[in-house]
């Protein structure tokens, strides 16, 4: 399957609309969202990281331009934007400049941004509750509280800011629950990311490096308009698949080791998330198959459990229980289960969730806990599943054949009432499928 590249250009302004004319409506009087766009981070000297905007702003507006702002209250809905420069876009680029911001989202009223600072006091006042993501841009935050500390000193005036800052819970809430635009974007990037996992394996063998593997997957990502990995890619050889966020990916494939890759295309801003493990050789050996089947097992499992109206964290404790079990009767872990569960001595093998939010964001957006207790899975949330187990390279109380074997198996699942549906399914996974590849 061939897939359509993504061209910049594209933009459905309709939708952009709907979503920012639906959380203007969550706003009572007195209320005021801001949102500030990502800006150019420096990578050293004059170079910039190549530029990816803040997903909360790009999901409300569909601008993929810096620094801007975007402003709502209950009556109005406006924006801060780069102005028109002539000189400045024979540089970087064609910008859209205010009148066309305005026209293609519908908004109330658009200001260059240079306007920002003679206008925000005037955008404040009046409302007594901030919304915004404080903590994420320390310049910003102090930036807007000394704002509110200006106007609290005003009353004399009868005027008055924002004397309370909370976290735009309600925009995350939107962004939760996935529309049928959205999954299809997220199937799109799972589709690219079974390129790139499925090549990778094939082309795997004794004497390349991992970042060999690393340059195959993003590749793959970039030939059907993929900007590259949502994340950085883990490309881990041998005893690296026990370092959980590897990314040196230097090291030399050899043979009778395995692979873990967890890496996904990211696509229109929606990335996948997929981990999959398989010989550097041609074959598992006796103690890898071993281990691996154990925890197909429990990812297998862990997907069915991936229910509606299920609380999330019990699909975790129920893998963490089975995989518990498992590691008792090979003998790794002592003593009788509910022991080794209340001690927790399983996480000496099982060290992290079996699953998270996924969709704009890796770690995707939306509370997991609801006044203290699990939140329940919902229709059109997509989570990842994923349990693992590591074995120490250098702990010798481990059979020498298990030491160093790091096993980890991710999908992304689509809560879909009784029948979730497992969006990378298409990606092998089984021992006999991923053999053939290698063959």
């Amino acid at each position: 399957m061939k897939l359509p590249v993504m061209k910049s250009n594209e933009f459905d302004a309709g939708l952009f609309q709907k979503r920012i004319r639906k959380v203007q409506k969550k706003l009572k009087k007195g209320e005021i969202l801001i949102l500030f766009a990502a800006t150019h981070k420096i990578r050293n000297r004059d170079v910039e990281y190549k530029f990816r905007q803040n997903s909360d702003f790009y999901y409300l507006t569909g601008i993929r331009e810096e620094d801007s702002i975007i402003v709502l209250t209950s009556d109005a809905v406006g924006m801060f934007c780069l102005p028109k420069d002539k000189e400045k876009e024979i540089w970087t680029g064609i910008r859209l400049g205010k009148d066309k911001i305005k026209s293609m989202l519908d908004l109330d009223f658009t200001y260059d941004l240079n306007d920002w600072d003679k206008q925000k006091s005037a955008i404040l006042i009046g409302n007594h509750t901030l919304y915004y993501f404080f903590g994420e841009n320390p310049d910003r935050d102090r930036e807007l509280l000394q704002e509110c500390k200006n106007l609290s000193e005003r009353a004399r005036e009868g005027k008055f800011g924002p004397h309370r800052i909370e976290h735009p819970y309600f925009l995350h809430e939107e962004r939760l629950i996935k529309s049928k635009e959205e999954i299809q974007i997220l199937k799109n990037a799972a589709e690219i990311t079974k390129f790139g996992h499925m090549r990778i394996m094939r082309e795997s063998k004794p004497g390349l490096y991992e970042y060999e593997l690393e340059a195959l997957l993003e590749q793959e990502y970039l030939k059907y308009g993929s900007i590259g990995g949502g994340y950085g890619h883990i490309v881990a050889s041998g005893k690296n698949a026990c370092i959980l966020h590897y990314v040196n990916n230097d090291d030399r494939l050899l043979d009778g080791d395995l692979v873990l890759v967890d890496s996904g295309a990211e696509w229109n801003y929606y990335t996948a998330d997929v981990t999959r493990v398989f010989p550097v050789g041609k074959k598992f050996s006796d103690a890898q198959k071993t281990i691996y089947e154990v925890v197909l097992y429990a990812q297998k499992n862990a997907i069915r459990q991936s229910v509606t109206g299920i609380p999330f964290n019990e699909v975790h404790e129920k893998t963490v229980r089975f995989l518990a079990d498992c590691l008792r009767e090979m003998g790794f872990l002592k003593g009788n289960l509910d022991e080794i569960l209340e001690k927790e001595t399983y996480k000496k093998f099982y060290m992290h969730r079996t699953g998270h939010y996924l969709g704009m964001d890796v770690h995707d957006v939306g509370r997991y806990f609801i006044d203290g207790k699990s939140r329940p899975l919902k229709d059109g949330q997509v989570v990842t599943v994923e349990p693992g187990l590591y074995f120490d390279p250098n702990d010798d109380s481990i059979p020498k054949e298990f030491r160093g074997i790091g096993i980890r198996i991710e999908d992304d699942i689509l809560i879909n009432g009784k029948e979730p549906i497992n969006l990378t399914e298409s990606i092998p996974k089984e021992v006999s499928e991923i053999e053939a590849l290698k063959s």
